[in-house]
């Protein structure tokens, strides 16, 4: 009896142990890489902003010294008005250049979705081609085609009584905008075809029953339900503008109307690396990560608003 008590007892311990380190295991990878690529620097950025490298001596004897400044840098940061200046050109960027690739990426993939298009394999892979291009390759591709003396396209529309510059001050912001657009358009237009294709076709058949066109049924079944795939491309945009770099940076070796302060992270570069000053630089940094975390917060917040409306 004593036997028999004690077997249940340990199969009722079995029973409470639980998942054991499984999911530990599983999960680790990417606390890692969070801790060690994310976490640390970021870390490492606010504590390098609150202080400042003095200088003493001349030449060669001289020392260097670390000075606690608290949130000086912070100040100098937003009193600079190239690197805010970035900021408004981003702001810019983004009101312009994320609502009309959005707008192309889920337009296309209403079309492949629906029954106008016949080859819908063939035109999604013409449409993602670009994005798997690198950023630098396509840049350096489209800044020789707005090179005026050697550009196709700028000797075709002078053939037609048009005279374009594109890397004019005034419009090379926008052909920074084109190739991001052209790059992006296509991977933008993959989510939203995938989550088409999770709406069940019995909804599409009952309104087609009911009369609806193809467009109805777009704006008003197919929009609404793919919804939190739209507020998610939207926020990666929003984050990848704020991150823009690579397309300017390769355009101002071919016009010098990119300035090295063109964007947030071209003038952190060119603080902490050209003017070599880390502290000034680590300040901007943290600066352009909470803009980044505030906008996140935001989309997040609609995100769950939507979610509750539905």
């Amino acid at each position: 009896m004593s036997a028999a008590t004690t077997s249940i007892q340990g199969s009722r311990r079995g029973k409470r142990r639980g998942p054991g380190l499984a999911p530990y295991f599983f999960v680790a990878p990417f606390a890692v890489a969070f801790v060690l690529f994310l976490l640390s620097p970021l870390l490492v950025a606010v504590w390098s902003s609150l202080f400042t490298v003095k200088r003493s001596g001349l030449g060669f004897g001289g020392t260097k010294t670390s000075v606690f400044v608290g949130l000086s840098n912070y100040q100098a940061a937003l009193q600079d008005k190239q690197f805010m200046s970035g900021f408004g050109r981003v702001l810019l960027f983004g009101v312009v250049q994320v609502p009309l690739m959005l707008g192309l990426a889920l337009l296309f993939a209403l079309l492949i979705d629906s029954t106008l298009v016949r080859f819908k394999k063939t035109a999604q892979i013409v449409l993602f081609i670009p994005y798997a291009v690198p950023a630098v390759i396509a840049a350096l591709l489209w800044g020789f085609l707005y090179q005026p003396g050697v550009s196709p396209i700028v000797k075709g529309l002078r053939g037609i009584g048009l005279d374009v510059n594109f890397l004019a001050p005034g419009s090379v912001l926008w052909s920074t905008a084109n190739i991001t657009t052209w790059c992006y358009v296509g991977v933008n237009m993959v989510m939203i075809y995938s989550a088409l294709q999770a709406i069940p076709q019995d909804i599409y058949e009952a309104a087609r029953i009911d009369g609806a066109s193809e467009a109805r049924i777009a704006w008003s079944i197919k929009i609404p339900m793919i919804m939190p795939t739209l507020i998610v491309t939207l926020f990666l945009s929003i984050i990848g503008t704020i991150q823009l770099f690579n397309e300017p940076t390769v355009l101002r070796t071919v016009t010098s109307n990119v300035s090295s302060d063109f964007t947030p992270l071209m003038s952190i570069v060119n603080t902490a690396f050209a003017q070599k000053n880390q502290s000034l630089g680590s300040a901007m940094s943290v600066i352009v990560a909470l803009v980044a975390f505030v906008l996140s917060g935001v989309i997040n917040l609609a995100q769950r608003k939507w979610e509750e409306k539905a």
